[in-house]
């Protein structure tokens, strides 16, 4: 290259350069008692993840969409949870059908106690009378105990039936549960962010399907000098000006200021 197109580069270089300092260094400097940096907008970032592991189902949210607390944004495969809530329904209907026979059984066994009561009862009266001699009571009252035995015997039964009633229904909502929490719901308003995973893919439990922004908690950690951050007070009124819209400033206030060395404001 010649030595005048050089020479004529770097003095383009150079003009260049003194351009865009005169720009900066002529901007009109802050009235006193204010102060100015710069800073980065954040918003708060809320990640849905899986409770339980297993293979994806559905994603039912992209990059970028908008939604809104409560929505369902992805769904698990249940189908072996459904499985499970089955053969527990199944449980629970044998238990009330043990329990339905059970009962009957203690029906059969209050009336035979009731009997063999009587019966005790009346050779008991008849012996003073002459008219049963007593082995034959001995005999009836043997009879009433073992009847009133056979009663409590059933009425135990009876009380293990709704035992397993209770257990079969509690493995019957666990289960459910498990499948409810196997649909995945936005807790807050907020914008998708990324899309981490896709259908098919198997999360351990714990493992993130979309992460969300918070629309309603966006802030800014602006940095100031040290010499100007200890200045800055809680509830400060400030505004943020973006380099994409300089002409709308933000309303903001100050709700943290800390010295330069262990954090940054943040508004």
């Amino acid at each position: 290259m010649p030595k005048k197109i050089i020479l004529v580069s770097l003095a383009i270089v150079a003009i260049g350069g003194g351009a865009v300092a005169w720009w900066v260094l002529s901007k009109p400097a802050l009235p006193p008692g204010f102060a100015g940096g710069n800073g980065r907008l954040e918003a708060k970032q809320v990640d849905i993840s899986t409770k339980y592991s297993g293979r994806i189902k559905e994603v039912l949210a992209n990059e970028g969409d908008t939604v809104n607390a409560d929505q369902v944004v992805a769904t698990m495969d249940t189908e072996p949870l459904e499985a499970q809530l089955r053969a527990a329904n199944a449980k629970i209907r044998e238990a009330q059908d043990n329990r339905n026979t059970a009962l009957a059984e203690v029906n059969v066994k209050q009336t035979e106690f009731e009997y063999a009561d009587k019966q005790y009862k009346r050779s008991k009266d008849l012996v003073g009378r002459g008219a049963v001699s007593e082995q034959e009571r001995d005999i009836d009252l043997a009879r009433a105990e073992a009847a009133q035995a056979a009663l409590v015997g059933a009425k135990a039964q009876a009380v293990r039936t709704r035992s397993s009633i209770d257990a079969a229904t509690a493995e019957s909502e666990q289960i459910a549960a498990e499948i409810k929490d196997n649909t995945l719901k936005t807790p807050i308003r907020a914008r998708i962010q990324t899309r981490m995973a896709e259908p098919g893919e198997v999360l351990p439990a714990g493992g993130k399907v979309l992460s969300t922004t918070d629309l309603s908690d966006v802030y800014m950690y602006v940095f100031l000098p040290a010499n100007v951050s200890g200045k800055v007070g809680l509830g400060s009124e400030a505004r943020i000006v973006l380099d994409a819209i300089p002409e709308y400033p933000i309303r903001a206030v100050v709700s943290l200021s800390r010295p330069a060395h262990s954090s940054h404001p943040k508004q």
